[in-house]
Order: structure tokens, then sequence, then C-alpha cells
């Protein structure tokens, strides 16, 4: 299918809904999707909702409100308490079907007393070779994912974002901080909150695509495999930096970032 097909098609999904709520991150995809039903419905049919934790990049909220304003979007930031359910925070497999379950209910109980007909997320094709456990909770909470039923993969968004001028276009991917966790690790918002701070100094340090992956007193960072040299020529600074937040063994990810890494073992 042609990226003008999948346009199309996903346009005359968005009006299909008439009305409708989005889980909006701040990211590649739900700055896209935000966008585009922004240009489609009314201000009062569309809200974008951005839930805060301490697995979301505190960072990201400020940029997550940048964005919705820049599309002209009304956006309401709530807070979920994935952390202190003890599912989630004991660290299965299906850990992230836990945290979609939280999400969702909050967001279709505001669509409710909104009177948003939909709930809708950003995946996309691409993650399909990934591991997620939270497309069940999506399922049984009757989510729709319109770039996945329009045939949108990552690299057609991107493409899609230049055209549309989205600052988001070249936006690195992003990912709860729980994913930094090897399952079966407890989390907790001591370690999230580590982990957070590791990446921000990588990305201050010129790294843009970053991974810390946490294994308690030892980590694993992964950046673009192009970056590696870069990152080896900066450990001094970056030792001194991970030592002081609690790693006592800062290791580097020959193979560089790849989504999910940490599925790799399952």
């Amino acid at each position: 299918m042609s990226l003008y097909s999948k346009q199309d098609k996903l346009k005359k999904l968005i009006l299909k809904y008439r009305s409708c709520l989005i889980a909006f991150s701040g990211g590649v995809d739900s700055a896209f999707l935000l966008k585009v039903a922004a240009t489609l419905l009314p201000k009062e049919s569309l809200l974008a909702v951005t839930a805060t934790s301490p697995t979301y990049p505190k960072e990201e909220l400020l940029y997550a409100k940048k964005i919705a304003k820049l599309v002209g979007a009304r956006h309401k930031i709530i807070r979920t308490d994935e952390v202190k359910d003890k599912k989630f925070i004991s660290n299965p497999t299906q850990r992230c079907y836990y945290c979609k379950k939280e999400l969702f209910s909050k967001l279709k109980a505001i669509a409710h007393r909104n009177k948003l007909k939909y709930v809708l997320d950003a995946s996309n094709c691409s993650d399909k070779a990934d591991f997620r456990p939270g497309n069940r909770a999506k399922k049984e909470m009757g989510v729709r994912s319109p770039l996945v039923e329009a045939g949108f993969t990552k690299d057609d968004i991107r493409k899609m974002s230049k055209r549309l001028w989205l600052p988001t276009a070249d936006k690195p991917s992003l990912a709860c901080l729980a994913s930094r966790i090897p399952y079966g690790t407890a989390i907790s918002s001591r370690i999230l909150e580590r982990i957070n701070k590791g990446e921000v100094f990588l990305r201050k340090l010129g790294f843009s695509q970053v991974r810390l992956r946490h294994y308690n007193g030892l980590c694993r960072i992964e950046v673009d495999k192009n970056d590696v040299p870069l990152l080896i020529a900066k450990r001094k600074a970056l030792v001194d930096k991970l030592k002081k937040l609690g790693y006592n063994y800062i290791t580097v990810d020959l193979e560089g970032y790849r989504t999910g890494s940490l599925n790799e073992v399952i």
C-alpha cells in the first residue's frame, strides 16, 4: 500500500470516529496521530492525554505540552499509579499489561466524562516485531490503534511527520523507563530515578538515542552503534557520573541501541 493510500485510510478512520481521546506521550507516533486528528476534528471533539508517573521521563512532559500546543489540541495531564501495583513492580514478563491496564482504565473514564467516543493509542505496524504484552490490555479495554489499522510503519510516520513539519520527525524513540529493568528485578521509584538521571546525562554528552539498562550495581549502555567510539572517548565523565548514581560497573553494548533488547532473553 502506498503512503498516500495509508494517509487516506487514516483520515477516513479518524473522521469515522467523530470524537476521540488520544494517549499522548509526545513521541514520534502520538504526535503524528494527534496532528492528523487535529486537522480533521473540531477542537471540542479531540483530547490529548499525557500520563505522568515515575516510569515517564520528566523532561518528556515539557515536550508533550509543547507539541500539543503546536498542533492546537486540548491537552490534559494525569498521573498513573502503576508503581503502586504489586503485580507491576514485581516485574513479570507481563509487566506492560498491568501498566497499560492502569493507563487505559483511566483514559476510558476520562473519555466517558468528556463524551468522547473512542480512546486511541499510537501503536504502529513496526511494533508487531517486538514483545508487546500491553496489547492484551488494549484489546480488553476496546482501545483503537488507527496507525496499525491504516498500515503505518515507524518509517512511514517519520516521513509523513517531515511533510507536516513536525519537530518530532527525527525524535529518538522513547520507551517507558521500566523497560530498562530485566524481568524479575523489582521496580522502584528510586531505580527509575537513577536510570532517568543517567540517561539525561548521556543526552547532555551529545547522545540522542540512548538506553541505560539496569542490573542493580551494573549498567549496560546502548547508543547508536556509530556513536560507540564517541561514548568510549567520553568514558571518564560517564564513569564518574554513573558511579555517583550508584553503579559499580559501567558497560557498553557493542551491538548498539535496538528496540526491546531485554526481550532477547525471554
